[in-house]
C-alpha cells in the first residue's frame, strides 16, 4: 500500500466507507472522511470511530484497503 492509495480512498467523492487492513491483522474501519486525520508528514493517520475511540496508524503497516460497497461490511480488497 502506498500513501497515495490511502489518500485516494480518503478523498474519493462521493466518499465510500473503507477498511484499512494492517500487517498485524487488525481491520480499521473509516466510516466517514471526517473520522480520518492525516499527520502533516503524511506517514501517520488518526482514525476515529463513532464512539470517540481512535487508532494511530503508521501508513507503511497498511497491507490492504477494502471498499465497503453501499455501506456494507464486505467488499473488494485492493493491494
Amino acid at each position: 500500500m502506498t500513501v497515495t492509495e490511502v489518500r485516494t480512498c480518503y478523498q474519493a467523492r462521493p466518499f465510500k466507507p473503507f477498511i484499512l487492513h494492517l500487517a498485524d491483522g487488525r481491520a480499521i474501519p473509516v466510516e466517514h472522511p471526517e473520522f480520518m486525520l492525516p499527520a502533516p508528514s503524511g506517514r501517520t493517520i488518526f482514525v476515529y470511530q463513532p464512539d470517540d475511540s481512535f487508532n494511530i496508524i503508521d501508513l507503511p503497516l497498511v497491507t490492504g484497503i477494502e471498499i465497503k460497497p453501499d455501506g456494507s461490511s464486505s467488499g473488494n480488497q485492493g493491494s
